[in-house]
């Protein structure tokens, strides 16, 4: 079988990256992986370097990225997309193609796919995120897709709602998740060595996307309450990560650069690769902002998240995720929160509803089995009850 993958952020790439290892290894697939988005971008830190450096073969590199951060570019970084992927899948001709998520690039993937015959595998479909327009873009690739391994028992319940196959939905679990499980996590002073910080007593990881819905000033205006919510903590080193590539994503990361200038024991990092990403979740006290990863890794390693805003509203959350506004008293409130007694006690029963065991083998297991003939014609499952 000839699988094509494809990764255009470097979020997506680890929580991929052990299925795309496997994969490398097993003779019964033919491996092509397709390179392109904030990967090839310097702004986003060149990390096709770290795709190399974990000896992943390479098979098409599309240098391809938003250049600019207005709604404009991008509509005209994701017609591209669908340009260039059409005219690398006409080339490689592969069997089946195998995408994760719900970025611009992984949808551009996934319509040229569709014109061209391909059937599509479709990971993390089935899931809410109300308030960004990855919502609309993660359930439009759900009904292109033909193949779905899902996280969780609710989302294969909702792709199943949304009339697909049952037969062709696959509870596997979080590989973000698995991934923790496989890392061996740095010691702290070797943590500070390697990323040139000093932990204090008191430690926040942060990492704040654009709100996709909102416009430029409002999300200027949200970027600097939080910010200024920080500044007022005592004896805490604050990490910022890179923001992703949205609309307004050089507004948000001018507005972090500007505040780690001004402020001492703040620090921020382009890009970490998931070893130092992963030993400072296990470090930190709690991380702060509103990425999917406060709510869909940091639960297994029994520390807090504070889910700010509406971009991540609506996702199936553990009990350790506290979800707040965009207001410095209740930012502030919640974090006093975290560092209480009783909810530092809350945390140590805390389960991750995305906790499925080793859901790159359960993958592998179904593209072994999977028979593709035919598998472009679907059909619509209608739910009963809704009859």
């Amino acid at each position: 079988m000839k699988i094509c993958i494809v990764t255009g952020s470097r979020a997506e790439f680890y929580i991929l990256k052990n299925l795309i290892k496997k994969i490398q290894n097993i003779k019964y697939f033919k491996h092509h992986l397709i390179v392109t988005g904030s990967h090839t971008s310097k702004f986003f830190g060149n990390t096709i370097k770290k795709i190399k450096d974990e000896k992943i073969k390479i098979g098409t590199e599309i240098k391809n990225f938003i250049k600019r951060d207005k709604e404009i570019d991008i509509s005209n970084y994701f017609a591209s997309n669908v340009k260039s992927f059409s005219k690398v899948f006409l080339k490689i001709k592969p069997d089946i193609l195998l995408i994760l998520g719900d970025r611009y690039e992984i949808f551009s993937a996934a319509i040229a796919a569709s014109f061209n015959r391909i059937p599509i595998a479709h990971v993390h479909g089935g899931e809410r995120s109300e308030g960004a327009l990855d919502e609309a873009i993660r359930h439009s690739i759900t009904k292109m897709a033909h193949i779905h391994f899902v996280s969780n028992i609710e989302h294969y319940e909702r792709v199943k709602q949304m009339g697909e196959n049952k037969k062709l939905i696959f509870n596997v679990g979080s590989m973000g998740v698995e991934s923790i499980k496989q890392i061996k996590f740095l010691k702290k002073k070797i943590l500070e060595k390697k990323l040139n910080i000093k932990l204090s007593k008191k430690n926040i990881l942060i990492t704040v996307h654009p709100e996709t819905l909102e416009t430029k000033n409002e999300n200027k205006k949200k970027i600097r309450i939080l910010l200024k919510s920080l500044k007022s903590l005592k004896d805490t080193t604050k990490i910022f990560t890179m923001p992703g590539a949205d609309p307004n994503f050089k507004l948000v990361t001018n507005e972090i650069k500007k505040f780690v200038k001004q402020n001492p024991q703040s620090f921020f990092f382009k890009s970490l690769g998931d070893k130092l990403y992963f030993s400072l979740c296990n470090k930190v006290d709690l991380m702060l902002g509103n990425s999917s990863s406060g709510i869909i890794e940091m639960p297994s390693f029994k520390k807090a998240t504070i889910n700010v805003g509406v971009r991540q509203k609506g996702r199936l959350k553990a009990k350790s995720v506290l979800n707040v506004n965009f207001d410095i008293k209740k930012i502030n409130k919640a974090i006093k929160h975290v560092y209480s007694k009783k909810f530092k006690k809350s945390l140590k029963i805390i389960n991750n509803p995305y906790d499925n065991g080793a859901s790159s083998e359960k993958i592998l297991k179904v593209l072994k089995k999977i028979k593709l003939k035919n598998i472009l014609i679907k059909k619509f499952y209608d739910n009963k009850k809704f009859l």
